[in-house]
């Protein structure tokens, strides 16, 4: 499912919030809590108990009074990936791989690169009900289990719930990172006030749109029938619909970019004929928290 070269592709790059979480661990990510780390933060009056290593005695000779150095503490964050695994994500177009393959490679490469980093990853899966939920844990035996729920991931079931993207999000302790892998073909309005509702709770959100290069383009051109993997529905698509289809598509991945843009939500447009390693390494320099050591 992870093939050696994804994971080399992304070996020397870092995974680093674009918010300040909340973590039990030392780590790469900015603490919300003030401590005595490596990065200079502020200063405050000396208060009884104080460590006096770090009073600034040079401060003190020019004003007369005590003051301590303050650092920002570093912690380990939690993240929670979130993949959609309904019915249309199993399309596979001329590239040969689904949607759900290409979002499980996705997953799985994001819980290798943040478990090594020793950050807290989690997993949840769903179609119309939860499928499968992980809670975000460090560790490689917890990383194991990640990558054993991934590799038994199909594609199934009808339309997918909100339900079980605001459980995800409920569930996260503490402000963290929130990774969702779909194709977005969902209740498209609810999906985005969930998403929404994620980031004003200071969560870190990343929205992959997976989608296939005859979704994007509908390369037929001669009249088809077309039948709707989640509900059966069955229509008959002439080169003229097709057209308009093409329209609608691209009005469809702007609103989702525009809306995600608008919410301070990082918004991935993944199509499957693009390399994995190159959807991820371009996305973790982009962020500008995948910086390259």
């Amino acid at each position: 499912m992870l093939p050696p070269s994804v994971l080399a592709a992304i070996g020397d790059l870092e995974f680093v919030a674009r918010v300040t979480v909340e973590g039990a661990l030392s780590g790469l990510h900015r603490s919300p809590f003030h401590g005595y780390s490596a990065e200079f933060s502020q200063y405050r009056h000396y208060r009884p108990g104080d460590d006096l290593k770090y009073v600034d005695w040079k401060l003190l000779a020019r004003t007369d009074r005590v003051y301590t150095k303050q650092f920002l503490e570093t912690t380990n964050l939690r993240a929670q990936i979130v993949l959609d695994a309904s019915a249309s994500m199993g399309f596979t177009g001329g590239a040969g791989v689904s949607k759900l393959q290409y979002g499980r490679m996705l997953a799985g490469a994001f819980a290798h690169l943040l478990a090594g980093q020793g950050d807290a990853v989690g997993l949840t899966v769903y179609d119309e009900i939860l499928r499968a939920y992980l809670p975000s844990r460090p560790g490689r035996s917890h990383l194991r289990a990640i990558l054993v729920a991934l590799s038994k991931v199909s594609a199934a079931g009808a339309m997918p719930s909100v339900a079980a993207l605001r459980r995800a999000v409920d569930l996260m302790r503490g402000r963290g990172v929130i990774i969702l892998i779909s194709d977005l073909y969902d209740d498209e309005e609810n999906v985005a006030a969930e998403l929404r509702r994620a980031a004003r709770m200071g969560h870190d959100v990343t929205v992959f749109h997976v989608l296939t290069h005859e979704e994007r383009q509908w390369t037929w051109n001669d009249e088809i029938e077309a039948v709707d993997s989640e509900t059966g529905q069955r229509v008959i698509v002439s080169p003229e619909t097709a057209r308009a289809y093409r329209s609608r598509i691209e009005r469809f991945i702007d609103r989702w970019r525009a809306r995600c843009v608008a919410d301070g939500i990082l918004y991935v447009l993944s199509p499957v004929e693009t390399p994995p390693a190159d959807t991820l390494r371009s996305y973790l320099i982009r962020r500008g928290g995948g910086s390259l050591r």
